[in-house]
């Protein structure tokens, strides 16, 4: 049985760097947060929120049919990763949060932890008056049946890493060269398509907000000895 009796003060370390941030650099941030949180279980849990140099991801069981280019020769950077679902893009305009949390501190339950995600960006929307939601079977959130954010997660010993990723004003081009999460009949938007004027980083200090109201915890910025590493 797995137990669920840590304890936490709802003390969450919270990183924002500044600019564009490739995708190599922030993988190594959650895996060197992952490893402190599994090295050391009362550490603080942390939150990564940023925006992405235009790249390409993979999930660890993500199928290459639904790339429309050659993995050799991609458009941007592709990287295969450790976390569930298909491909993905990221870009300027997207943010994308990237919660390092031990599960055992939030209920230990890997699909609960999704729809927490989910719920996050559905009761941000609806602050904007946005009527946003699931649909049957698949993971994410989509409004008049676009998909606005993109959730994939993965953990090792129930502490996690990725997240999720929210098309603000990103230019979607760069969807037009994959099949985005692998479903071919739902097309990607972005909520600046319903709030125009709307910037990603309008919506940052929102998104920290809602998710730190929705997980029970009180974001801080790092001291000094809590830098990572390239920070």
């Amino acid at each position: 049985m797995i137990s669920t009796t840590v304890t936490t003060s709802g003390d969450a370390i919270c990183f924002e760097p500044a600019g564009l941030v490739p995708f190599g650099r922030a993988w190594a941030w959650q895996r060197e947060l992952q490893q402190r949180l599994l090295d050391d279980p009362t550490t603080p849990e942390a939150v990564v929120l940023l925006e992405h140099e235009p790249c390409y991801t993979l999930g660890r069981g993500a199928d290459p049919a639904f790339l429309g280019f050659d993995p050799a020769h991609p458009p941007a950077p592709l990287f295969r990763i450790d976390r569930g679902g298909e491909v993905t893009h990221h870009c300027p305009g997207q943010l994308v949060l990237y919660p390092v949390l031990n599960l055992q501190r939030h209920g230990a339950d890997l699909h609960v932890y999704l729809r927490e995600l989910e719920e996050v960006v559905i009761t941000l929307l609806a602050e904007l008056g946005l009527q946003a939601g699931r649909l049957d079977g698949l993971t994410g959130v989509w409004l008049e049946g676009r998909k606005l954010a993109a959730i994939g997660v993965g953990a090792r010993r129930w502490v996690t890493q990725h997240g999720l990723a929210l098309n603000v004003d990103a230019d979607l081009q760069g969807f037009d060269h994959v099949v985005p999460c692998g479903i071919r009949d739902r097309s990607v938007g972005r909520v600046a398509d319903w709030c125009p004027g709307l910037s990603a980083s309008d919506l940052r200090g929102p998104l920290l907000e809602t998710f730190s109201r929705r997980f029970g915890l009180t974001l801080r910025t790092p001291s000094p000895q809590e830098a990572l590493q390239g920070w």
